[in-house]
């Protein structure tokens, strides 16, 4: 019988001080062979889609609280894959998707945190940020875009941002999928070598790998800086997509199991509208 794991994922995967990430194509808790992953990945969504309904349905019934998804990682770490694979098991109805790209002349204008806000979960949603505010430090500090001193406060701006998005009933999950510079050279080759993928692939991919250590110490500082009681960040280790799909769905049930959400009470007497039905009869 295989041994089960003592420590929760999310408890494996935190990003704390101190502590070391586990390598991109390594296995630190769960399946380490893919069709047992596949397996518990199945038995996962099925799970994960209970917990989502009750969620919506709290929030339906008048409920405050919702969870946001933040993904961020390099290039082909497999954020959009994520979102097909692990939130594709749920009902899209309760599921807020939004990718984050360059800000547009228009959101240029405003602050940084003013498109993330135009996109936030409503209660009883998931929201899931493919990229997100973390882009307005890692981009103007690696592209050297603004003053030091201006990406460098967002940190402490961030971390407001998000303790007033806890305290209105956000739950935050922040992970990070972290690719090896090995497994992202197979995956942009498959993108140039296969006209299917052409689509996925950008030119500026290359000039982000050419500035990859750049932006993993820009990583560091943001796991260091961010990565709080309110709105911890974890690790995925991402060489495998099959794994990272099991953790990510992993984290996110035992983030709503602790959330525990409740299906609302009725608004009325089940027993006497069981009893009106049943007078109605069938339609002639």
């Amino acid at each position: 019988m295989a041994k089960k794991d003592t420590v929760s994922v999310r408890d494996a995967l935190r990003i704390g001080k101190g502590t070391e990430r586990p390598e991109p194509g390594t296995f630190p808790i769960g399946p380490k062979k893919k069709p047992k992953a596949l397996e518990e990945l199945a038995e996962a969504g099925a799970k994960l889609a209970k917990l989502q309904e009750a969620l919506y349905a709290e929030g339906v019934g008048g409920g405050k609280r919702s969870l946001l998804l933040v993904l961020q990682g390099m290039d082909t770490s497999g954020k959009g894959g994520t979102v097909g694979h692990v939130l594709g098991l749920v009902n899209p109805m309760g599921v807020r998707y939004t990718g984050f790209k360059k800000p547009t002349s228009a959101e240029a204008r405003h602050h940084y945190l003013w498109r993330i806000r135009k996109q936030l979960p409503v209660p009883g949603q998931v929201g899931v940020f493919d990229r997100s505010h973390y882009e307005d430090i890692l981009v103007p500090r690696v592209q050297k875009l603004v003053p030091a001193a201006e990406w460098r406060k967002r940190y402490a701006e961030i971390n407001a941002f998000e303790k007033e998005l806890a305290e209105a009933g956000t739950t935050i999950v922040k992970v990070f999928l972290d690719i090896s510079p090995e497994e992202q050279l197979k995956r942009l080759k498959a993108r140039l070598e296969t006209p299917a993928k052409w689509w996925k692939y950008n030119p500026a991919d290359l000039d982000a790998r050419a500035q990859w250590n750049d932006y993993q110490k820009a990583y560091a500082d943001i796991f260091a800086k961010t990565s709080t009681e309110t709105a911890p960040w974890y690790t995925v280790p991402a060489d495998h997509k099959w794994y990272r799909n099991y953790l990510v769905a992993r984290l996110l049930i035992e983030t709503i199991e602790a959330m525990d959400p409740k299906f609302p009470p009725a608004d009325f007497d089940p027993e006497t509208e069981l009893k009106k039905l049943e007078g109605v009869g069938v339609p002639a």
